[in-house]
């Protein structure tokens, strides 16, 4: 029987419900370039990306040059925005401080999120449980956002490797995700884990490649994330 051992948490739309607030800050960015991104473009195409990938296919979608240097001023201009926008806004979906806290003490924890590392610490640390997260993977950690697998097997390396080292090593199927979108469904599973989606920003049937599926985060417990292994 395989044990649960490590669960890695998604960030915006998991934990945060901030992804009304990403959409403002991508839409007020790229309105100074001359793009409307509408709300449904958003969420059926981009929502799930990281800033890098989001902006790239933006440009690339209406035809405009997608330059290393264009790309990093306008992530350096919507980052300026959402922070200033979360420490005044910033909300946390019901349920999951406690379930953190209540997984801490039986699990490795970590997260691996599309966002900006100084933007995850800063909703952690708001949110009074960064203390309980070994480690964190930011956008700068990996080469290629979601659906690619990298940044879930980063946190299991980086879980692995920090100190208390767990002995054995944790393998990715003692391994699961909890994730908000399609994007990070299909890379849990590329990655070989097991993963629970949460209904906060698309409706089950978008994310039934998942193991399994609730409406909210508040009816999970560990021991119901353990059955999964069972």
């Amino acid at each position: 029987m395989t044990k649960l051992r490590a669960i890695i948490f998604d960030c915006d739309g998991t934990i945060a419900d901030n992804e009304p607030l990403h959409l403002k800050m991508f839409q007020k960015v790229l309105r100074d370039e001359g793009i409307l991104l509408t709300e449904k473009d958003y969420y059926d195409i981009y929502l799930g990306m990281d800033d890098l990938d989001c902006f790239r296919s933006v440009l690339a979608a209406n035809g405009k040059t997608a330059t290393p240097v264009r790309i990093q001023d306008m992530i350096n201009r919507k980052s300026v925005l959402y922070e200033a926008a979360i420490q005044k806004e910033l909300r946390l979906f019901p349920g999951v401080v406690p379930l953190v806290r209540a997984a801490a003490g039986r699990f490795e924890l970590a997260v691996a999120s599309g966002a900006l590392r100084h933007e995850l610490e800063l909703i952690l640390g708001a949110a009074g449980i960064r203390n309980l997260f070994k480690t964190v993977i930011g956008a700068e950690d990996v080469e290629s956002g979601k659906p690619d697998p990298e940044g879930f097997h980063k946190a299991l390396a980086a879980l692995n490797a920090t100190a208390p080292r767990p002995d054995p090593p944790i393998s990715r199927e003692q391994c699961l995700v909890i994730e908000d979108s399609f994007a990070g469904v299909d890379a849990a599973k590329a990655a070989g884990m097991r993963c629970l989606a949460v209904t906060n920003s698309y409706p089950g049937e978008v994310l039934k490649k998942a193991d399994r599926v609730v409406d909210s985060l508040a009816s999970v417990t560990p021991e119901s994330l353990e059955t999964l292994f069972g």
